[in-house]
Formats: structure tokens, C-alpha cells, sequence
């Protein structure tokens, strides 16, 4: 069902997120995030003198490397174009996500390592919410497989949405012995 008609407007900011997951030769996997922002009009800006209708404001990226278990082995992050010259010197904190797990109090540990002053709320959204649903989506065949070797275990899709809930019809045919009726 699409969205209803709007009512007369005037478009004036645009946020691309482009995630994507890739496979790598050594068996980790590369998570990578950019974030593009872009105003329908010119404005001043005193660092970088203006900003001209359609440039970027901010233009970040961000690679996350993990492995089957979500464990990130290395991140990394750039800000190639940001409102102000000091924004890209917080880059390096990022680092600090070596270790931590894309798992049930990920968003809690980000921002704990990085929220507020000590890391930039862009970026920091970016790994959070896009960045993370990557992860899951790319690792997941790798997931399945090793779960498919482990009979008996509950698949880690189940409960984590509306589809997958342990009652619907889609579990009822995928994993009939995890299909419980209400």
C-alpha cells in the first residue's frame, strides 16, 4: 500500500544511507556505510565559506569488519566532506568498536564508547541502525548454514519480527517444529 498524496510542500533536505555487505577472501565480512547529505539551496557556512544547493554537507563512510559472530575485527571511519574542518578529527574513535558484538545491546555499547562529544551523532546513527541491519542481513547466509549443521537450535530469525513470529504462517512452513499456534 503506497503512502497517501501529501499535501503542497517544498523539498529542502535530502539523507542518503547506502549500506553494503561484502564476503571476503579470508572469511571475515566488510560492512561499509556512507551517509550523504544534501540541501535543496545554497547557505553560508564559515568554514568552508558556503555550501552550494546540492553539495554535500556531510558525506561520512564507515567500515565495519566482523566476523560469523558479529565480533568486529577492525572499523574504520572518514569524513570526506562535514559543516565544520574539525568534524573528521573525530574518525579515530571508532577504532574503539574492535571487540564489540552487532547483538542485542549493540546500540547501548556504541553509544557508550562514542555517544555525544566523544564521537559524531552521523556516524554514530549510521552504525547503529543501517550499518547493524547490514550486518545481520550480509552474515546471515553464513549464520544459517552453521545452524543448519546444529539441528534442534531455534534459527535466530525467529521472534525478531512480525513475519518470523514463532505463530505466523511463514514459520509454520520454513521451521514447522519451531511453529507454535495461539
Amino acid at each position: 500500500m503506497a503512502l497517501t498524496k501529501p499535501q503542497p510542500r517544498k523539498h529542502l533536505h535530502t539523507r542518503d544511507i547506502q549500506c553494503k555487505g561484502y564476503q571476503r577472501d579470508d572469511g571475515l565480512w566488510d560492512i561499509e556505510g556512507r551517509i550523504v547529505d544534501t540541501k535543496t539551496y545554497s547557505f553560508e557556512n564559515f568554514d568552508r565559506g558556503g555550501v552550494a544547493s546540492g553539495e554535500p554537507i556531510h558525506d561520512m563512510e564507515i567500515r565495519l569488519t566482523v566476523d560469523d559472530d558479529l565480533v568486529v575485527h577492525k572499523a574504520e571511519a572518514s569524513t570526506n566532506l562535514s559543516p565544520y574542518s574539525l568534524c573528521g578529527d573525530i574518525t579515530s574513535v571508532f577504532s574503539s568498536l574492535e571487540g564489540a558484538v552487532i547483538a542485542p545491546g549493540w546500540r547501548r555499547d556504541v553509544v557508550k564508547r562514542m555517544g555525544g562529544v566523544k564521537g559524531c551523532v552521523h556516524l554514530t546513527d549510521l552504525v547503529v541502525g543501517p550499518m547493524a541491519v547490514t550486518a545481520h542481513q550480509t552474515v546471515l547466509t553464513a549464520r544459517e548454514k552453521r545452524k543448519a549443521a546444529e539441528p534442534g537450535k531455534e534459527p535466530p530469525q525467529l521472534n525478531s519480527c512480525h513475519a518470523y513470529a514463532r505463530d505466523s504462517q511463514i514459520v509454520k512452513k520454513i521451521w514447522p517444529d519451531f511453529y507454535k499456534e495461539t
